[in-house]
């Protein structure tokens, strides 16, 4: 039976992320194709949310196991840079799924008021408080910013846009 695309999605549906395991790479946006080659050959076209991301190793291991525990053995993963990832990719879900998780989801578009010296006003993921201030422009990934609610006094991981 030729595998459909179709139930291919679906099995990548479930593929979390490695770093963020609330997040599928569906989620991310990061599944830029999908292409079923003769000799059913599968082709799973990826690209890093950041390039030289050290998550996207174990995600290509993560993608492959998935449709191969699914009955799907010829897998190819690649990746492509072009056009660059960027967090308008991520679907909504995932954005809720980033707040609920405790990470302030991406807000707005590429933020370049760090290099201004004007901080970004981020609304806290556990009090939505917008009264915050980041610490660090890299919190527990390059992918993220470290910041903190000055009325709840709890730090938070920001993603940041891009």
């Amino acid at each position: 039976m030729k595998p459909a695309t179709e139930d291919i999605w679906t099995i990548l549906e479930e593929v979390t992320d490695p770093e963020i395991p609330v997040l599928t790479v569906a989620d991310l946006g990061i599944i830029r194709d999908v292409k079923i080659h003769q000799d059913d050959i599968i082709e799973v076209i990826i690209t890093p949310t950041y390039s030289g991301c050290p998550a996207m190793n174990v995600i290509e291991i993560n993608i492959k196991a998935a449709l191969q525990e699914k009955g799907f053995d010829k897998v190819k993963v690649t990746t492509v840079l072009s056009p660059a990832w960027t967090t308008d990719w991520m679907s909504a879900a995932g954005k809720r799924k980033l707040k609920e998780y405790g990470i302030a989801p991406p807000q707005g578009s590429v933020d370049k008021s760090t290099l201004f010296g004007v901080e970004k006003n981020i609304e806290c993921p556990h009090c939505n408080s917008k009264n915050t201030e980041m610490i660090s422009q890299f919190g527990s990934t390059a992918c993220k910013s470290l910041y903190r609610c000055k009325d709840c006094l709890e730090p938070f991981d920001y993603f940041k846009c891009h």
